[in-house]
């Protein structure tokens, strides 16, 4: 029977009801060996320092990610309900949204396409790599033992490449269709909170835009020759009606007229820099293409006034959203691509194994939402005492990352499944042999 402490089993058991009795069982496992293990994320590896590599049932463990029936889609709604009650009990939720390419290799994987390498590509270099593209929806929030915002996922959905959906005779669906679901899901799944979406320019799509302005916010940037129009004239006119009034200057032109009064104002926080001064246009307008529908935006366009980055312009669905509460929600994209590069790191993202179909939908977004997991056992362990970092004489580290809430779950569990058997009134505690050998192997073979 596992043993897990309190922190750990009030951030995981509201899954239970998702699985039957054994398969629960088997997944909790499968949980706290993902937390554990170093280096891969295997299935080997998880029931390795489960010390379970000895048993010969082990199919058991690979079937929960391959053929047990159980609800992905229903475990990202808990785990987002989870998030938004722990973090974000009231007032806005601002989500982020981005894809990431999970390099993989191999002839059976057959979702894996040839996709933009955003991570090993540069300005003056353009790489694209072999793997699996995934769209990730996550919950920007503020952390009670953590002095910046942490970026966490809710919700992973696959979206292979054209080519994947012609081999297999299905209709294509791009990433912003991909996205559009995700969106209209997240909105029916919090219909009575206010929601902000912010993304990257991938997503500034009239259609997409469109099907969701009317049930969440987009906030995204905006191409500079981008075509704006005024909104339709009220008067009677006859034939058909029309969708919008006279062309606007784009913003580019506006950029370079000179007749522009700028306003300044001062952004509590920009990228690394806080109470940062930045000069603004603003306005309304219908962005407008042939054949597509109307979009009512806000639009704001950013120059710096010393001239360190390159002038930018902004949208947002929401008319009545201010210029300053535009930029300092899209700054918080960041944080997505941080959770992006921690879950490589520490959780072992692009290290499974798996090869069929239904294992590979499964595991990543496991992983993904692992790190929400971490957030939600930590903050049960701040509850109780103040989580410290990892310092060093040569590095005194005084902000609390994910490393250190990962390491703080990870003593627990350990201290709890293992250690709690010794006697807590002697001087010296016996370690079980078993015990031993489990920390030697993940000690010894942790790379």
């Amino acid at each position: 029977m596992l043993t897990l402490p309190a922190s750990c089993s009030a951030a995981i058991l509201t899954f239970a009801s998702l699985f039957s009795k054994r398969v629960w069982q088997h997944a909790q496992t499968l949980l706290v060996g993902a937390l554990l293990a170093p280096a891969q994320r295997t299935v080997a590896s998880a029931l390795r320092v489960m010390g379970l590599s000895e048993d010969r049932h082990f199919q058991n463990f690979h079937r929960v990610l391959n053929r047990d029936r159980w609800s992905p889609r229903q475990a990202a709604r808990r785990l987002l309900i989870a998030v938004i009650d722990a973090f974000v009990p009231s007032g806005r939720v601002l989500v982020a949204l981005d894809d990431t390419l999970e390099r993989r290799r191999g002839a059976k994987i057959k979702a894996r396409g040839i996709y933009y390498d955003a991570v090993r590509s540069s300005r003056s270099q353009f790489v694209k790599s072999s793997g699996l593209r995934w769209l990730c929806l996550m919950v920007i929030a503020e952390m009670p033992f953590a002095t910046r915002r942490w970026a966490l996922p809710v919700l992973t959905v696959l979206s292979p490449s054209e080519r994947y959906h012609a081999e297999q005779g299905r209709p294509h669906k791009k990433l912003t269709d991909v996205a559009r679901g995700m969106l209209l899901q997240l909105a029916r799944w919090l219909p009575s909170r206010q929601i902000v979406c912010v993304a990257d320019s991938s997503f500034a799509v009239i259609d997409l835009l469109a099907s969701v302005r009317e049930h969440l916010t987009v906030v995204t940037r905006l191409r500079l020759d981008a075509a704006l129009y005024e909104p339709k004239p009220t008067g009677t006119n006859r034939g058909r009606p029309r969708l919008k009034g006279k062309r606007l200057p784009t913003l580019k032109a506006m950029l370079e007229d000179k007749r522009r009064r700028w306003t300044t104002v001062t952004l509590a926080r920009w990228y690394q820099q806080n109470n940062r001064s930045v000069e603004i246009l603003t306005g309304t307008a219908v962005w407008y293409h042939v054949g597509k529908p109307v979009v009512p935006i806000r639009w704001v366009l950013v120059r710096d006034p010393t001239g360190t980055f390159r002038a930018q312009a902004f949208l947002s669905t929401d008319l009545g959203m201010s210029a300053t509460e535009m930029l300092e929600c899209f700054v918080e994209r960041w944080q997505i691509e941080v959770t992006f590069e921690e879950t490589r790191q520490h959780l072992g993202v692009e290290t499974q194994r798996q090869w069929s179909d239904p294992a590979i939908e499964r595991s990543t977004p496991a992983l993904m939402a692992l790190y929400s997991l971490v957030a939600l056992m930590a903050r049960e362990l701040h509850r109780a005492q103040s989580l410290s970092t990892r310092r060093t004489a040569w590095y005194l580290k005084e902000q609390i990352t994910f490393s250190d809430a990962l390491a703080a779950v990870r003593s627990e569990i350990w201290q709890t499944m293992s250690l709690q058997t010794s006697p807590s009134d002697d001087d010296m505690q016996k370690v079980p042999r078993e015990l031993y050998e489990r920390l030697m192997g993940t000690l010894c073979y942790g790379s």
